[in-house]
């Protein structure tokens, strides 16, 4: 997999403001928002696509979950959001190295899909 801009904030080599960071992901608010609240939360793994994902990665892709939750809740949106994880070109996906959305502070219609995000 070739490096990728999320692989440069992760490690720290493009500055970034974290809103939570720990030993396994980062979470950033997103630069092209579709929503009042957009976020990723970005492993330091460097997936390029979900199906990528082992079995090894298992207790990473839980933890994922876990900090979406608590993100949602230290963020003020964690009574309503979505979590989004686009996977490959055709999925929308535009930075292949696996990554979360969080949307939330607007109603989200049934079945909508948010044009432009990675």
């Amino acid at each position: 997999m070739s490096d990728t801009i999320f692989g440069k904030i992760t490690r720290g080599e493009i500055p970034t403001e974290f809103l939570y960071e720990d030993d396994q992901c980062v979470v950033i608010r997103d630069i092209q928002p579709q929503a009042p609240t957009h976020v990723l939360i970005i492993p330091k793994k460097p997936i390029p696509k979900l199906v990528d994902a082992d079995d090894a990665d298992q207790a990473l892709l839980g933890h994922l979950m876990l900090v979406a939750g608590r993100v949602a809740t230290q963020l003020g949106v964690g009574d309503g959001f979505r979590l989004v994880v686009n996977n490959g070109e055709a999925g929308g996906q535009t930075v292949f190295h696996l990554h979360l959305h969080i949307l939330a502070g607007r109603t989200m219609a049934e079945g909508e899909l948010s044009q432009g995000m990675q």
